[in-house]
Formats: structure tokens, C-alpha cells, sequence
């Protein structure tokens, strides 16, 4: 095989790896055989290669003796040919291939004179001739051969370049000195600051400007996806002889219309993991101007509640996308019934009596009841449909082997649970293997995307459509996306919240889309946050201060400034320039003052963090101190303390000052943020709910996830005050408090007392990152 293979020009190395790939090695042995007897045992180098390349990129083999008969009968002679005919024959997956109009797809017979090739040439030189003369050698000469191959397709490419360069030759004449030299680079205009902030936000699920945004990340053929219609092209894609009419039907119902669903289950809150699913199936959809399915995978009557319905919507629409229609699996289970029985009929489903013990694992028991009689299944499986049977005692099981190499998955089961849309209809519930392929064909869904752990279940996807006859979507797979420091699975958040470790699924140290939420994250960071991930086949495991950097940047451009003190001094001032409190005007956004104003009362009392004054000021400190004086932002006015007033125990209470205006008296080293006539408030100050990266991983955590909470992740401050300019926010309200973060409005706010989640704070911890 070594000989053969270095006998139509392969270097001993490229033959022996070749070699190694049993599957490859097969094919170009029998391509060589082939071709050697049309042609004799002494192949030429470039018949070699169209070989190799027949063989390492041919999809479906039992095309190979027809693509190697075109290169033994000197008909295919060129790697562009090549490639045409391996288009077709991926894009015509029937039997028998249209000889006539393959070969008019792949130039075999065609001509090219090396007249035809002058004058296209000459054409192309004549439309640029202006630009050539002006540019001389710099201008790209690609061009020219690109307009050329476009007129003569099935050209020989050398011959094209020889006589372009043969007559830009005669046009310019030999290169002189000045062509010889490289051409300048043309500077790219930079962003501003502010506007590479503004590309970067999502508008109601809509990507701005960003070179990589994630809509251009899915938009038309990013992504290698098939178009409509064309499941064939898809690698692994199982054509039967009925496909291509179920294909043909399949474009006449949706008009060449991409569609793609999200199909959640309704027994949880959606979690960050979820939102990139949510951005792929909506965004592939919208960038590509289909439609999105939000459907229910409601298969499971036992751990299902409305609550979870409810906010699984709200969530999606929270993030900025509207779902083309709202569909439960419930929809279809009169449809997946009659389909069950269809199953049986043909020979591939079976009623199995197996414990669930038993068929557990990879290599459980083959069932005895396997080959049973189609008859015998179907009185069963109405036995079990009319409740004769306990739970566990019957399921209906489907005859195939998947992937991962478990044999015959479970299609129904007994189930004695209302269920919460159909009632007491029925007591046996279709599984996921057997629901979800066949509620993407009822639906007609194009791309079915899916994380990577369910590639495991393609082929009983393939399997189960083609079974029935039913029109085939395509399974696509991609890789999930998790966060370090938290717990996303449904399990381990309800043991959270059993132990008291946190409130509810919206506590704001998850990373549940609601706890997301009521931490003050604007959905438009958590689309930024999902499309700097990308979409990618490997897992993607991130820091959680990634994320948080997407909402800083969004948030300050989105939420208005306001003052606030968290731990408050009180502040005197003895000479105050006014009877009564004055009217402060503070810009909402002071990198933009034309998004206008809030009134702040600036009265004799005011408030100041207490760690913005100490009684010795250190080398490097800048703030209040006896004899350092600083300024009050926005004022105008300077402040120089004259009296530290103590309690009994020595701790500082008050202080007394004397303000100067700022315009009459030496710049201090610092401006400070203070309120006066303010409201109470309660601030809540979160960290990471954990204290190790992997709280699951055995060998970070020995103890288990619910040792390795943070005792500090929730520090409560209940005396903060905060400017009046807040009073009238409303939940969800965002703000930027100065010098302090981005805070939230939370829904347990009350009249009188108003409650701030902080959602970041201004600048990452370098102890975080």
C-alpha cells in the first residue's frame, strides 16, 4: 500500500499518515485500482492528487468509483472541476444522478481557447485601465484574475495569470524604482471611547456596530449551516428514498423560512447557561430573517409548575425577544400517540416490562421481550394508555442503538400525575428522546440546536423522523456555557434555598436570569456577554467578572448618576452662605451633560462617608482631613474642617467646617461625593456566593458545594442614605451612585424605605479578575 501510494505522488511521510487512517486509505486504494486499470500502472503526479482529494473529501463513498471514472477518462482534470463535482453529488443525494446535468456542472467538455482567455483579459484591463495607470503595480492585480476566472470559470488558472501579467506588462511597462517600493498603510480610523461603548450595547436584542457582533456571528454562512431544504448537505444527515419529497413539502410550507425554537423545560428558572441558548436560537433566526419557537418540553407532569412557565417567558422577553409562537410537546400528544402506534406497526418500537434499575447504565441486559409481536405491543400499549399498568411496570421502548451505545431508549412511560394542561387525559408521557425530534418536525424547524451533550441522541434523532416518514430537521450541537464560582443545576439551587444559604431562585448572588435581573444586570450585558463568548463547539467556562464588565459598560451609559453615603458622617457647616438649603444642579450623565439634569438640596447639614475624613491624614491620602481641605462634588464650594466632634467611647460623630467657594480658593487634592436632606435606605453589598472556583469539582471542594459558601457574599447596610433625587425609582431602577458602583432598585423596597441591590462596582477588583 506504501508503493501505491507514493506511486501517484505522495512523499513517503503524507502516505504513511494516510496510511494510518484506515478509512481513507480504503477509498484511495480503491481509487488508484480503479484508475490504474483505465490508465496503467504509471499514474502522473496531477492525476494522483485529484485522487487524494477525491478520496479525503468525497462525503458518501459509493459515489467514488463515478467521480474516478470522470478522472481516469482525462474528463475532470482540474481541482476546480473536482470540487464542482463533489458539490453535486453532496447536493444530489438520490440515485440515479443526472449524467447531462452533472457534467454541465462541472465543465467536463468544456473548451477554454487561449484566445477566449486573451480576450477576457483584455476586457477586465480595459474596465481598469484608469486605475492601473494611476496605481501602476500597486493596484491589485487579484482583481483582475478574480473578473477573469468569473467570465471563463472552467479556465485554467496559470494561463489567466500568465496573460494578465503578459499584457499589464505591455500596458506599464517593466516596474520602475517607485512601484518597487511598498505601499504606505492607510491609517483606520479609530472610535472614540464613547462610541466604542455605544457599539457594544444590545437594543432590545439587536447588536449594534461591534466588529463581532452576535448577529454577524450567525448571520447567512458564519456558521457552515445548511440552508432550508438543504438537510442533505449536512454531514451524518440520513437520506431515504422518501427525503427529498418531504423536503420539497417541507419548503412549500415555510417558504425557505429559517426556524429554529428554544424548548425549555418548565420545572426550573433559566439560568445564565440558558441565555446563550436564548441568544443563538432567537439571534440565528433573526439574523438570517426567520423565526423563533418558544416551546415548552412540558413531558414530565411531576416537576412541573405555571411559576416556571411564567418566568421562563418573561426571561426571554426580558432579554429583548418576542417568540413567533408560544407551543407546549402537550400541543402534540395526541400526534406523538398516534405516531407510537404508527411505531409499533412497523416493526420498531416494542412494549418492554424491564425495572428501571435494570435498564440503567451502559450495559444493561438486552430486553426479552424485544421481538415480541407487533400485535401483542399494541394491546399492551393501549393496556398502558388505559392505566392497567403500574408505574414501572411498562414502558414502550424504540429499537435502535445510539452513540454513546445505549440500546433501545424509552418512547413512553406510566405516569399517574395530572398533568397541568391536558388533566387527567393521560396516564403515559412521552420522553424526550421520542418528543423532541418529532415535535421539531410537526413545526417544521430547520436548525434544531442543541448543547453538546445531547449529540449522543442525533442518531435516534435521524432515526426516529426517517422511521415514521416524517419530515427531518438537523440537529446542530454547540458548547455550553458556564460560569466559575456558582451553581446553576436546579437541584443544588433548591438545596440552597432549603438550607437558607440563599433566599429564593432570584437571589441576587445566582446566576439564575431572575437573580440576574434583580442584581441590577441589564439584559443588553448579558447579549454583550453571550456574544463575546460566542458561538463555539467547546464548552466555554467563564469568570463571573467578565460578565460584570459587560454591565459596566452598558450601565454607564444607561444608568443616571445620583449620590448616596453607606456609612454617614454628619457635617456642619458653621458659615453656610444661605438661610435656607440651596439647589444643586448635577448632570445625569456628566460625559454628557445634553442628557439633561436632577436637583439635589444643598442644605447646612450634610453627610460624608465616614472614610472620607481622617484626624491624620497618611502620605498619599487625599480626602478630608484637620488642614487638608476638599471639595464637595457639584457645589462650587470647598470645605476646611474646624471642629472634630466624639462620643464618650472617641469615635468621630461630627464635624464642624467652613466652606469657601472653589473659585476663590487653592484647588484641593480631592472632590467628594455627600447628600443632604436625604432618604434612608437599605444598600445590600454582594460578593461571590463561593469561595472556589468549581464549588462541585470533589477535588476543590471535598466537603461539597454547601461547604464552600462565602460568609461574606451579603453584607447588609442598613442606615445608608441616598439623595433625593431617587425618591420616585421604581424596582429594577438602575443608577450610578458616585465613587461607589451601579445599584439596582429591589422589589422589596416600601414606601419610606427604599432597598439597593449593588450590582457592580465602578471598577473590577484586581484580587477578582
Amino acid at each position: 500500500a506504501l508503493g501505491l501510494f507514493t506511486g501517484i505522488g505522495l512523499s513517503e511521510a503524507k502516505a504513511r499518515e494516510t496510511l494510518r487512517n484506515g478509512a481513507l486509505s480504503a477509498l484511495l486504494r480503491r481509487a488508484v485500482l480503479q484508475a490504474r486499470s483505465a490508465l496503467g500502472p504509471a499514474l502522473d503526479k496531477a492525476t494522483g492528487t485529484l485522487l487524494y482529494n477525491t478520496a479525503a473529501r468525497l462525503k458518501d463513498p459509493k459515489h467514488l468509483g463515478f467521480l474516478v471514472g470522470y478522472i481516469a477518462r482525462r474528463q475532470i482534470l482540474t481541482d476546480l472541476q473536482l470540487s464542482a463535482a463533489l458539490e453535486y453529488v453532496r447536493s444530489h443525494p438520490l440515485e440515479p444522478l443526472d449524467v447531462a446535468d452533472f457534467e454541465r456542472a462541472c465543465g467536463v467538455g468544456v473548451c477554454i481557447t487561449p484566445e477566449q482567455i486573451e480576450e477576457a483579459v483584455e476586457a477586465v484591463i480595459s474596465k481598469h485601465r484608469a486605475e492601473l495607470l494611476a496605481e501602476r503595480y500597486h493596484f491589485n492585480m487579484g482583481l483582475l484574475m478574480g473578473e477573469a476566472r468569473n467570465q471563463l470559470r472552467w479556465a485554467d488558472g496559470k494561463t489567466i495569470k500568465n496573460e494578465v501579467d503578459l499584457q499589464v506588462l505591455h500596458l506599464l511597462g517593466p516596474k520602475t524604482e517607485a512601484d518597487l517600493e511598498k505601499k504606505p498603510k492607510v491609517a483606520k480610523a479609530r472610535l472614540a471611547p464613547a462610541e466604542k461603548q455605544k457599539v457594544a450595547v444590545v437594543e432590545n436584542g439587536d447588536m449594534g456596530a461591534e466588529t463581532q457582533s452576535l448577529l454577524e456571528q450567525l448571520r447567512g454562512e458564519a456558521l457552515k449551516f445548511h440552508k432550508p431544504g438543504e438537510n442533505y448537505k449536512t454531514e451524518g444527515y440520513v437520506v431515504t428514498p422518501n427525503t427529498m419529497a418531504l423536503l420539497k413539502q417541507h419548503l412549500a410550507i415555510t417558504g425557505g423560512q429559517v426556524r429554529t425554537r428554544f424548548p425549555p423545560e418548565p420545572n426550573g428558572i433559566l439560568h445564565i447557561g440558558h441565555a446563550k441558548a436564548i441568544n443563538f436560537n432567537f439571534g440565528y433566526a433573526k439574523a438570517n430573517g426567520g423565526v423563533c419557537f418558544l416551546r415548552y418540553d412540558d413531558t414530565n407532569p411531576e416537576k412541573e409548575e405555571e411559576k416556571y412557565f411564567t418566568a421562563i417567558r418573561e426571561m426571554v422577553e426580558w432579554l429583548g425577544y418576542q417568540p413567533y409562537a408560544v407551543t407546549h410537546a402537550s400541543d402534540y400528544f395526541d400526534q406523538l400517540y398516534t405516531w407510537a402506534l404508527e411505531l409499533i406497526r412497523r416493526g420498531q418500537a416494542y412494549v418492554c416490562h424491564q425495572k428501571v434499575e435494570e435498564i440503567k447504565g451502559h450495559n444493561p441486559p438486552p430486553s426479552p421481550w424485544r421481538d415480541r409481536p407487533v400485535e401483542e405491543s399494541l394491546l399492551l400499549f393501549e393496556d398502558m394508555r388505559k392505566g392497567k399498568f403500574g408505574e414501572g411496570e411498562a414502558t414502550l421502548r424504540m429499537k435502535l442503538v445510539m452513540e454513546d451505545g445505549k440500546m433501545d431508549p424509552v418512547a413512553y412511560r406510566v405516569k399517574f400525575t395530572p398533568h397541568h394542561r391536558t388533566g387527567d387525559k393521560w396516564c403515559i408521557y412521552p420522553t424526550y428522546d421520542y418528543t423532541h425530534c418529532l415535535c421539531d418536525s410537526i413545526e417544521h424547524i430547520t436548525h434544531s440546536l442543541c448543547t453538546k451533550e445531547f449529540q449522543a441522541r442525533r442518531s435516534s434523532y435521524f432515526w426516529l423522523c426517517n422511521a415514521l416518514d416524517v419530515y427531518c430537521p438537523v440537529q446542530w450541537e454547540y458548547g455550553r456555557l458556564n460560569l466559575l464560582y456558582t451553581v446553576v443545576s436546579k437541584r443544588k439551587i433548591i438545596r440552597l434555598v432549603e438550607t437558607g444559604a440563599v433566599r429564593d431562585w432570584d437571589d441576587p448572588r445566582l446566576f439564575t436570569l431572575t437573580a440576574l435581573r434583580r442584581r441590577g444586570f441589564p439584559p443588553e450585558a448579558i447579549n454583550n456577554f453571550c456574544a463575546r463568548v460566542g458561538v463555539t463547539v467547546a464548552q466555554a467556562t467563564m469568570e463571573p467578572h467578565l460578565l460584570e464588565a459587560c454591565a459596566r459598560e452598558v450601565l454607564n451609559e444607561q444608568a443616571p448618576r445620583a449620590m448616596a453615603v453607606l456609612e454617614p458622617l454628619k457635617v456642619t457647616i458653621t458659615n453656610f452662605p444661605a438661610p435656607k438649603a440651596l439647589e444643586v444642579l448635577v448632570p445625569n450623565f456628566p460625559a454628557d451633560e445634553s442628557r439633561g439634569f436632577h436637583k439635589v438640596p444643598f442644605h447646612q447639614t450634610v453627610y460624608i462617608e465616614e472614610t472620607d475624613f481622617r484626624e491624620e491624614a497618611d502620605k498619599g491620602y487625599k480626602r478630608l482631613a484637620p488642614g487638608q481641605p476638599v471639595g464637595l462634588r457639584h457645589t462650587g464650594y470647598i470645605i476646611t474642617v474646624q471642629n472634630v466632634i466624639k462620643d464618650v467611647s472617641g469615635r468621630v460623630i461630627e464635624l464642624e467646617v467652613a466652606c469657601t467657594k472653589s473659585d476663590v480658593a487653592e484647588k484641593p487634592k480631592a472632590f467628594i461625593h455627600w447628600v443632604s436632606v436625604p432618604l434612608a435606605c437599605e444598600v445590600r453589598l454582594y460578593e461571590r456566593l463561593f469561595l472556589h472556583k468549581n464549588p462541585e469539582d470533589p477535588s476543590e471542594v471535598p466537603g461539597g458545594f454547601l461547604s464552600d459558601l462565602n460568609p461574606d457574599s451579603l453584607r447588609v447596610v442598613h442606615n445608608a442614605l441616598v439623595d433625593s433625587s431617587v425618591h420616585s425609582a421604581r424596582p429594577f431602577d438602575k443608577f450610578q451612585f458616585e465613587r461607589l458602583g451601579y445599584f439596582s432598585v429591589d422589589p422589596d423596597s416600601e414606601q419610606g424605605k427604599m432597598v439597593f441591590n449593588r450590582t457592580v462596582t465602578l471598577k473590577e477588583d484586581p484580587g477578582k479578575a
